[in-house]
């Protein structure tokens, strides 16, 4: 607080309300977490009282009884699936795309770009019925396709736009030195995208962690489901317990706060070190 109050008046507004703002956000996760440690009497008499003694079975019956343990699993191996496979091609496609010169190249990454701008919403009865034509509803790479598909356009317009500021030099002297084109992306162009891989692959990881519409239409069988089906089944399955529900969505919460927080350092990385470069 001192800090802020040895800032010029214009930064202490501003830190003010971005301190406001932080608070506004932080209000209903903290709520939660604490209603999540009571009891549905407690929370209908006090809602806004600390727990007189904390009910941490309010997290077994969620866990156990909602099956969380089996979404939980369904949604990691999914979403890490999705994003190795949209990396490894956003990389490929990225290097394609930035260090080759052809006709159709900026075209072709206009596409790209245009392809993060269409609805998810748009796209899900021509999906479904083109999913369920080729057979591919109700399995565990349901998700994949339209994952991976959705992922791409981010994937290359991060890299892409890393991959421009590298000066030519670099694989000028490696063909000098005999290297070929994957010799120069394999040893050369990917060791330096690491920064801008590392953020491609934490926004793509969190939101196919989030994502519902896609699951909610392409998957029907409940050993399939992913942690969000498992959340809007929670809502129902839970009407009048609310604090088994605030358990639920603290187990789910909690998990991607922490890994959003514990690597924000290498989004903000990755998204600026490409305008300080070359």
């Amino acid at each position: 607080m001192s800090a802020i109050m040895k800032a010029p008046a214009s930064h202490r507004m501003l830190q003010l309300l971005f301190m406001f703002l932080l608070a506004v956000n932080m209000f209903p996760l903290l709520w939660i977490l604490i209603n999540s440690l009571r009891s549905d009497q407690e929370l209908n008499l006090h809602p806004f009282a600390l727990p007189s003694t904390p009910l941490w079975s309010n997290y077994a019956q969620a866990w156990e009884t909602a099956n969380l343990g089996a979404y939980f699993l369904n949604s990691l191996f999914i979403s890490l699936l999705s994003v190795l496979v949209t990396l490894i091609a956003g990389t490929l496609a990225s290097y394609f795309l930035s260090r080759f010169e052809f006709k159709a190249r900026s075209f072709i990454f206009m596409l790209f770009v245009l392809g993060m701008l269409i609805p998810v919403h748009a796209t899900l009865v021509p999906l479904f019925i083109e999913m369920k034509t080729l057979n591919l509803l109700n399995t565990r790479l349901t998700l994949l396709f339209p994952y991976v598909a959705f992922g791409l356009p981010l994937v290359i317009f991060i890299l892409v736009s890393f991959m421009n500021s590298f000066p030519r030099e670099l694989e000028e002297a490696a063909i000098m030195d005999g290297s070929g084109a994957m010799t120069i992306f394999g040893k050369i162009i990917l060791p330096m995208c690491r920064p801008a891989l590392a953020t491609a692959f934490i926004l793509t990881f969190l939101n196919n962690w989030n994502e519902l519409s896609f699951a909610l239409v392409l998957i029907n069988e409940t050993k399939l489901k992913t942690l969000p089906l498992g959340l809007a089944l929670i809502s129902g399955q839970f009407d009048n317990n609310y604090t088994v529900k605030m358990a639920a969505f603290t187990i789910v919460l909690v998990p991607t706060v922490l890994f959003y927080v514990l690597l924000q350092k290498h989004v903000t990385e990755g998204l600026t070190a490409g305008a300080v470069k070359g």
